[in-house]
């Protein structure tokens, strides 16, 4: 059994990576994609994007980190690719999957479903030109409007010499609307000869058990689910293991959140970025913890670093005394 981390665009960045692989349960990430035009990008790009980079592709808890390229001109992917090895990078990951309109509009990610052809065009250069032992993968959905060309796009990124494959179960019409069709996942599984992990709301342990059964996979990817349920992955290893599944209490997520915010202050202080994503983060995880919601409100119109850090603080410290509560 395998977990990796999504590389989900605007919300798993470099902060995000570490801080999830630090709480544990992942055998890999995947940075969020870069996005591969006209250019050839410089080294200083590519630690701006995959940080890790620089670190032996791993994150400060070890985990390895997969740099993922988005294009379709094969050619200035593979010139990128070979610079992003040049700079350190040992492993490829190749996005056919992106929804976003604006990246689609410029022939990249899930766009390139309804061209299997090209896909496989793709594919072939950069296994061709690449170094044997990089490693080259690939992540698409199972269409655009439909799923009527899943089955051919799977086998032109495998007979193009990718040596494994993730599966998100929806089209790209259908976004990240449930269901995802994880019995597609299996039909793919079926009809290629390279590794596929599957991938599509999986928020919960029982979800990762569903997902396998039906999908037969041994390898899950973990998106939303991961960001939400940030221990979600190390329940899945405990349950793996064997071992008692124990989940988060609040305080113990309290102390994750105030190390977030002290991680994106390290990256970029003086800006609007270490608020910003704060407040994306709790949005999301306000849908599991009700304790999160009464955070986000509390930070919701603040705007300079130093006011939420001394709420996050206090907030930290009423966690902690709930739990001491909890135990007399």
């Amino acid at each position: 059994m395998r977990l990796i981390l999504a590389p989900m665009q605007g919300l798993c960045d470099d902060v995000m990576r570490d801080l999830l692989t630090r709480i544990g349960g992942y055998d890999e990430c995947v940075s969020e994609f870069v996005r591969i035009t006209h250019t050839v990008h410089s080294r200083q790009t590519w630690l701006k994007h995959v940080p890790e980079i620089a670190q032996g592709n791993r994150t400060f808890a070890g985990t390895p980190c997969t740099v993922q390229l988005l294009g379709s001109d094969a050619d200035n992917m593979a010139v990128n690719a070979l610079e992003a090895v040049r700079f350190g990078a040992d492993k490829i990951d190749l996005n056919f999957g992106c929804p976003a309109p604006t990246v689609n509009k410029h022939k990249g990610g899930a766009v390139l479903l309804k061209e299997p052809e090209l896909i496989f065009h793709i594919v072939k250069t950069l296994r061709n030109r690449l170094p044997e032992h990089i490693p080259l993968t690939g992540k698409m959905r199972l269409g655009f409007e439909d799923k009527s060309r899943a089955l051919e796009c799977a086998a032109a990124i495998a007979e193009g010499g990718a040596c494994g494959l993730t599966v998100h179960a929806r089209t790209k019409v259908e976004g990240y609307e449930p269901p995802a069709h994880w019995e597609w996942v299996r039909k793919i599984r079926d009809a290629v000869a390279i590794p596929v992990t599957a991938n599509g709301d999986v928020f919960t342990l029982q979800d990762y058990l569903d997902i396998r059964a039906v999908s037969g996979c041994d390898s899950v990817m973990l998106g939303r689910g991961a960001v939400i349920r940030p221990d979600l992955a190390r329940q899945i290893k405990q349950y793996g293991r064997g071992e008692a599944v124990n989940e988060a209490d609040f305080a113990e997520i309290a102390g994750w959140i105030r190390l977030f915010f002290d991680l994106c202050l390290a990256k970029e202080a003086g800006n609007k970025y270490p608020v910003a994503r704060l407040k994306q983060w709790l949005g999301m995880m306000k849908k599991a913890y009700p304790q999160a919601q009464t955070l986000f409100e509390r930070v919701r119109t603040l705007k300079e670093a130093d006011e939420v850090a001394g709420v996050l603080q206090r907030f930290e410290a009423e966690q902690l005394a709930e739990r001491e509560k909890g135990r007399v």
